[in-house]
């Protein structure tokens, strides 16, 4: 399997640089895996897509301000930090640019002093690890100092950084949004319920995986970085009635679905877990839980194009891309979404 069987063009104009007023105003491109026809819809009109005793899931995972910009005091050089993963109380595994300014024991100040890190480690892969002081609560001095972590893709300032959340974010701990949430508001998901579709929420904090391109053209030798996750037991109690009694498992993003595929049994129930995962979900792959996936559109070459490839086929994806970029769809994290089921 080549890394160039999942690329594509993408005019630059279709990349959202900014999310829709109303985050349910999105468009959706439903895809019918059983007669391979693709409709396009509006997000809201997901609600017509969804059955009563149907289960969603929905990761509730919340962005750090995890992006810091700060100078080694020496020789005031600017150095930025992405904060990827908690891996001790004060000891953070974190991407580095430039990658030359934070060498084993070199100190980087940020906030004038607020936070201080001792570089301890060049890890694989050329991350750092290192050490954090401060003073206080580290997540209130984190939200003071901290930017939200955009994609390189997205030029522009976000003025409101709630807008790089979901509405049910929970559980801090995320270097990147579960985008496919994005579109969902209060009043959406009141109306689900209300039509007796059931919602349980899984945590899956998005790390460096979401930044690392595939760089290897046999796919299979790609490696995927481990990202921590945690179900509680009425959590999996609801998705597992749902699944008991014929409803579909429709996972909201690509971490709830790698998150789901990660517990699973081989009879599609899960049981209150946590842990790391690395899974990787790649055209071959047979889903053992999730039934419908909701979802934006992804980057050419990405593990998460090869995800939707996996459940809805290949060849199915990129032609349902060539509608997308005919039909003018606003693609990435900002961007529209997509329902396969």
């Amino acid at each position: 399997m080549k890394l160039s069987d999942f690329t594509f063009k993408l005019p630059q104009e279709l990349i959202a640089q900014e999310p829709l007023e109303d985050r349910s105003d999105s468009r959706l491109m439903v895809l019918n895996r059983s007669d391979r026809s693709i409709e396009h819809k509006k997000f809201t009109d997901l609600l017509d897509e969804l059955h009563p005793g149907d289960c969603l899931v929905l990761n509730n995972t919340r962005v750090m301000p995890a992006r810091l910009i700060g100078e080694k005091p020496e020789t005031h050089g600017k150095v930025e930090f992405l904060l990827l993963s908690r891996k001790q109380q004060n000891q953070w595994e974190v991407m580095v640019k430039p990658g030359k300014k934070a060498k084993v024991g070199d100190i980087i100040e940020f906030g004038n002093g607020m936070i201080k890190a001792e570089v301890l480690e060049i890890m694989d892969g050329g991350n750092r690890l290192v050490a954090l002081e401060y003073e206080g609560i580290f997540e209130e001095v984190l939200d003071q100092l901290g930017q939200m972590p955009l994609p390189p893709y997205i030029t522009k300032q976000l003025e409101d950084k709630e807008r790089y959340q979901t509405v049910y974010s929970k559980h801090t701990g995320s270097a990147a949004a579960p985008t496919a949430g994005l579109h969902f508001t209060h009043d959406l998901m009141k109306k689900i319920t209300e039509k007796g579709v059931a919602i349980a929420y899984i945590t899956l904090h998005v790390g460096l995986g979401t930044f690392r391109p595939v760089k290897v053209e046999n796919v299979l030798e790609h490696d995927m970085h481990s990202e921590y996750y945690f179900i509680e037991e009425e959590e999996a109690e609801k998705i597992n009635t749902a699944k008991k009694k014929g409803g579909r498992i429709i996972a909201v993003g690509t971490t709830s679905s790698r998150t789901l595929e990660s517990v699973a049994d081989e009879d599609g129930f899960i049981k209150k877990s946590s842990g790391w995962t690395d899974i990787f979900i790649y055209p071959g792959y047979s889903f053992k839980i999730v039934d419908a996936l909701i979802t934006n559109f992804h980057l050419p070459e990405s593990t998460l194009i090869m995800l939707v490839s996996a459940l809805a086929g290949r060849d199915f994806i990129l032609e349902a891309y060539e509608a997308a970029i005919e039909s003018s769809y606003r693609f990435f994290s900002f961007g529209d979404a997509m329902l396969i089921k």
